[in-house]
């Protein structure tokens, strides 16, 4: 299944090949005992020319790794460091994942296919490069409501059970094992650049940034920003653009990642790598999602601080090529890009036409005080509140000022709101465990696209319309 011709490439030579000499390692799949599919997202594969394929063939190309036509003939063990938890680690590295493929998605854009649990690597240091069967069933369930509630989110695109018994010491062990493929826009981490910059390898540098301002086009940088012309700070304002998006988009979700540090962050945007992620149960700012997280460092509220921080550091690695004033200046815009974010979306999962910065900003703190004394679950919130539905004389005062949209879609009418807390997580899990049922999954899977459908995309900012 041949690819789309795209401009800048000539066909058969994925973009990331440029770089893969240093970019990354060239690897080998583990050879896992067998190879039993699960999950295959034909709703993503339709946007890559993937649907198509058979299960013998997908399961030779998401279970076997055999090189899809025209694309990288080995996956690549892509190089980087990163902070983790505010410590610098120079020792890390994709220790149990590759990128395995690149293509073009309907609308001419370039995607990765990238794995977890797919065997060690130069990188996995003492890991033994697995992933679990419940780590992957975490992260279709957690992508797939991320999605429906407007996050820019990777895709979990295959699933496959490997066969092999695996010793964990954060869930009942020997548990079992399988390989995940992730699609998304790019495997680009601000960790990749901290690496680059603590190599002191400035030409590699500036490559990178070219691949990324080519791979991921954003809006051009304000007017009057200084040095707006120089590569390197064109690509820290669309980074500080994209990570305050993301932050808004997990606050209006009420979802936690748990776990932020650089080598997490995608420098595409988008939210991916799922670890001890979790939904609130209650509007809590100080909720937090990884059980090792004892000083809240990633907590809810936290959130957009700690990708503020991670910009930073960025910013910092961009240092090697870059002017310091373009770059503080890109930095500075977070706090205010971030605002201007939530509002959108918070206007939009509630179903009202924003107003005025003043009024919506009135609006999202009436919201909050009401979700914190009435210890609203946060799903259950804005499902109530929908179009302007309001349960309290204090928001039918603020609510009768702005418009509804229409929404006929029938979930709105339901008797409650798709969510999901830890309890509902656990039970699709044990279905799978103790009697190998997946219905509970794939019902889930469901009903969370319907309640996606029902939202509908989310509203890009005016700087990013096409």
């Amino acid at each position: 299944m041949a690819d789309k011709p795209q401009p800048h490439r000539e066909k058969g030579t994925p973009p990331i090949m440029a770089l893969a000499d240093w970019l990354g390692d060239p690897v080998a799949p583990a050879d896992f005992p067998k190879a039993e599919l699960r999950w295959r997202n034909d709703r993503a594969a339709a946007t890559i020319e993937l649907d198509g394929v058979n299960d013998l063939e997908w399961l030779a190309h998401f279970g076997r790794f055999e090189a899809l036509s025209d694309n990288l003939p080995t996956p690549l063990a892509l190089r980087y460091h990163g902070h983790q938890f505010r410590v610098y680690n120079p020792d890390i590295g994709d220790g149990r994942g590759f990128l395995f493929a690149q293509r073009l998605d309907d609308s001419g854009r370039l995607l990765d296919l990238g794995t977890k649990g797919s065997g060690q690597t130069p990188y996995s240091r003492a890991g033994d490069g697995r992933l679990t069967l419940k780590g992957a069933v975490r992260e279709l369930l957690a992508t797939e409501m991320l999605q429906a509630l407007g996050v820019d989110t990777s895709k979990t695109f295959s699933i496959v059970e490997t066969g092999e018994e695996l010793w964990r010491g954060d869930e009942p062990s020997p548990t079992r094992s399988a390989v995940l493929t992730r699609l998304s826009h790019g495997h680009v981490r601000i960790g990749t650049f901290q690496r680059l910059l603590a190599y002191d390898e400035p030409e590699h540098m500036r490559q990178l940034v070219d691949y990324c301002l080519t791979q991921f086009p954003g809006p051009p940088p304000p007017e009057d920003a200084p040095d707006r012309d120089d590569p390197a700070v064109q690509l820290l304002h669309q980074v500080v653009d994209r990570l305050a998006d993301l932050a808004a988009s997990w606050m209006v979700a009420g979802f936690v990642h748990g776990v932020l540090n650089t080598d997490n962050m995608n420098v595409s945007g988008e939210s991916f790598d799922y670890g001890p992620w979790r939904w609130l149960p209650k509007w809590e700012p100080g909720f937090t999602a990884a059980y090792f997280d004892h000083a809240g460092l990633y907590a809810f509220g936290r959130q957009p601080e700690a990708l503020g921080w991670n910009c930073a550091q960025l910013a910092t690695a961009l240092r090697l090529i870059a002017p310091s004033q373009g770059l503080i200046a890109a930095l500075e815009r977070f706090g205010t890009l971030y605002g201007d974010h939530l509002r959108r979306r918070w206007l939009w999962r509630l179903g009202l036409v924003a107003r005025t910065q003043e009024q919506d900003a009135a609006l999202i703190a009436a919201c909050e005080r009401q979700m914190r004394e009435g210890g609203w679950q946060p799903d259950a919130f804005f499902f109530a509140h929908r179009g302007g539905r309001a349960q309290t004389p204090e928001l039918q005062d603020i609510f009768r000022n702005y418009e509804a949209v229409d929404d006929a879609h029938p979930y709105w009418q339901d008797d409650a709101p798709q969510s999901m807390l830890i309890d509902e997580v656990e039970a699709i899990w044990s279905a799978i465990d103790e009697r190998d049922d997946w219905q509970p999954l794939y019902d889930k899977v469901d009903a969370l696209r319907r309640m996606g459908s029902a939202h509908g995309p989310a509203p890009q900012p005016a700087a990013q319309q096409r």
